[in-house]
């Protein structure tokens, strides 16, 4: 498929032709919903904690005689069935992650970056450089209409253009090797620049 390079300008400054195995398949949301949810999920902290029988402060003494009371028979105070007892299987501090294949993953990143493009909000820059002034950098962003984007270079992020972006609201920047498909999915824009799309085709291929 064949998509404009525009400049930060708006100016047309040519054209790409963009890998139909990365750009041109049809998503699909299952694929897409399993990387997301293994990427939220090895972001879970998984601290929740709870108190067991052996880790509340109580007496061990057996609390009342074991016949003769009417009632049931107790030993100690630890147990689940009283108040500030232990808890019964409650949630440890764990890892949430779990494991997919790099395969899989590859797979992923082309389906979101296949849902972008079918959708109409992918985006080629020239290139992602700036003079180092945030207030013309937002300009340029407002004009071209981008609230929500997300913006792909190349192997390395120009460090100028870094500082300029750095305050912008709804702006994001990312290496190649950063790209994933939570952060693509979840802005309304995704701009990527020549050398980004050079580098992610050397990368999903």
């Amino acid at each position: 498929m064949k998509l404009d390079v525009i400049n930060l300008d708006g100016a047309v400054a040519g054209s790409i032709d963009l890998d139909e195995a990365l750009f041109g398949l049809e998503p699909r949301a299952d694929i897409l919903h399993r990387l997301v949810r293994w990427q939220r999920a090895k972001k879970q902290a998984g601290t929740h904690s709870t108190l067991g029988r052996a880790d509340v402060s109580y007496s061990t003494k057996k609390i009342y005689r074991q016949k003769g009371t009417g009632g049931a028979r107790h030993g100690s105070k630890k147990a689940p069935i009283f108040r500030h007892g232990g808890i019964y299987k409650g949630p440890v501090p764990r890892s949430h992650a779990h494991d997919l294949t790099k395969k899989f993953r590859a797979l992923g990143l082309r389906h979101a970056l296949s849902a972008k493009a079918k959708a109409g909000e992918l985006v080629v820059i020239e290139a992602a450089d700036a003079a180092g002034k945030t207030g013309a950098l937002a300009k340029q962003v407002k004009n071209l209409g981008w609230k929500r984007a997300l913006i792909i270079d190349g192997a390395t992020v120009n460090e100028a253009f870094m500082q300029a972006a750095r305050n912008i609201e709804g702006l994001d920047i990312l290496p190649t090797m950063g790209a994933n498909v939570y952060d693509i999915l979840k802005r309304d824009t995704l701009v990527i620049t020549k050398a980004g799309i050079e580098a992610l085709e050397a990368r999903l291929k």
